[in-house]
């Protein structure tokens, strides 16, 4: 932590793990056995503040992980968890985000008033918002 934190100025707020044995890498399949019994394959887990694995990425050894699309991840899940909505593919910070999908009739009325006029519905079951400001204003940069 101590040599990204003097590369970069960037002081890390979640922990960095130590994994000597190998045990932990094992438990969550990060060791590519057909490759290696002890080098790992390059993962990335996106873990919630209450312990839930969101996010997966796995990499091959000889490919590196791309930066800005893992921020990027962690910002369409923020995004998603407070506008309560769906980030589309290729979203990116500030993008409409996708309506849920009504699930009963009176939901599907109610939203075709509330998008009537914006053009911004393909169909019944998929329509565009902007994301509500309380989400780009409180939005948490990593």
């Amino acid at each position: 932590m101590y040599d990204i934190y003097c590369r970069t100025g960037i002081v890390l707020p979640f922990p960095i793990i130590a994994d000597r044995s190998g045990e932990i890498a094992r438990k969550y399949g990060m060791i590519a056995s057909e490759i290696s019994n002890t080098e790992t394959v390059r993962n990335v887990y996106i873990i919630d503040e209450n312990g839930t694995i969101r996010v997966i990425l796995v990499y091959p050894l000889n490919v590196g992980r791309w930066i800005p699309e893992i921020l990027r991840t962690v910002e369409a899940l923020q995004m998603a968890d407070c506008a309560e909505g769906l980030t589309p593919a290729n979203w990116r910070t500030g993008e409409p985000i996708i309506m849920p999908m009504p699930k009963t009739f009176p939901q599907l009325q109610e939203q075709i008033v509330e998008n009537e006029g914006q053009n911004n519905d393909f169909s019944w079951y998929l329509a565009f918002k902007e994301p509500p400001r309380k989400c780009l204003e409180n939005e948490e940069k990593y």
